[in-house]
């Protein structure tokens, strides 16, 4: 079997973060806080093992199909009754790392057009700190509320998501004006707050309005990650480090399956992809409504 460029690039990412978590947890084992870590994960019920699970599901969909990670682990994470402050805190915390291993890899493969990220990102930032800052105190106070909203949202995503699959070939020879600055504001804002949604709206949206799809993807993916880390740690400062059960979960799920996504990509059928994603996203989404108004 001949290996391409990119799965060589996405193989040696997955070597160089297995290391560096190598290390942290040899660390952790000699400073006496491996034991106490083991012992925290078995008092909430395994959560941290049913994150691995959703990792892992996230980042295949999001490597298939160049986004939905943040969708699926927030629509999740609400319907495991997850205040909406510590779902978006998590997520973002996880993908940091998750998002910086995607962004090495469109560099790399010159996916990335410069002045597209910087267009996207400065915006983004700035987006992705109000709506981190918003979510922290709405979101505390007024969870009900706010995991309602969000749902709502994530609703409305699947919908997006499950109409992908219907949606016929359009002429890409006239590419649509489209405001960057505003998109990358509002994208940075509903990602941060509502913990996903930069993929089905950023992406899709520059790839509806011609955009080259390889530049749009990978263009993206950079601001993402630029966004991410801004929210991650906008939450850090707000919030403080916690529920390190749900981020390593998140986490490791998502290393594990990340040099294999790329291959996916060329072997899933798409269309009944966006079908099944899009319908566990209404489901899943639709419970988590029921529950929060009855």
């Amino acid at each position: 079997m001949v290996i391409t460029r990119k799965v060589q690039i996405r193989l040696n990412i997955l070597l160089i973060t297995v290391a560096l978590l190598f290390i942290v947890v040899f660390s952790m084992y000699e400073m006496g806080y491996l034991d106490e870590l083991l012992t925290i994960l078995a008092k909430d019920n395994y959560i941290f093992y049913w994150m691995m699970l959703v990792g892992f599901l996230a980042e295949i969909v999001a490597g298939s199909m160049g986004m939905g990670y943040g969708v699926i682990c927030t629509t999740t994470l609400l319907l495991l009754n997850i205040p909406p402050h510590i779902v978006s805190a998590s997520i973002h915390s996880a993908e940091s790392f998750t998002t910086a291993a995607g962004s090495i890899s469109h560099i790399q493969l010159k996916n990335v057009s410069k002045s597209l990220v910087k267009k996207l990102a400065i915006p983004a930032v700035i987006g992705a700190i109000i709506g981190a800052l918003c979510l922290t105190y709405v979101g505390e106070y007024y969870s009900k509320i706010t995991k309602t909203v969000i749902a709502f949202y994530t609703l409305y995503l699947g919908f997006q998501i499950l109409s992908n699959a219907f949606k016929p070939k359009q002429n890409k020879s006239l590419k649509k004006k489209t405001n960057l600055t505003r998109l990358g504001v509002i994208g940075g804002f509903i990602d941060s707050f509502a913990g996903g949604g930069w993929g089905p709206l950023v992406t899709g949206t520059l790839i509806k309005n011609s955009f080259t799809p390889r530049f749009a993807v990978g263009s993206s993916t950079v601001a993402k990650f630029i966004l991410t880390l801004t929210a991650a740690i906008t939450f850090i400062f707000t919030l403080g480090i916690q529920h390190w059960n749900i981020i390593l979960g998140l986490l490791f799920g998502g290393i594990i399956t990340a040099p294999f996504s790329a291959m996916l990509t060329t072997k899933l059928p798409m269309k009944k992809m966006f079908i099944v994603i899009g319908t566990l996203v209404i489901v899943m989404s639709s419970i988590t409504i029921f529950k929060s108004i009855f």
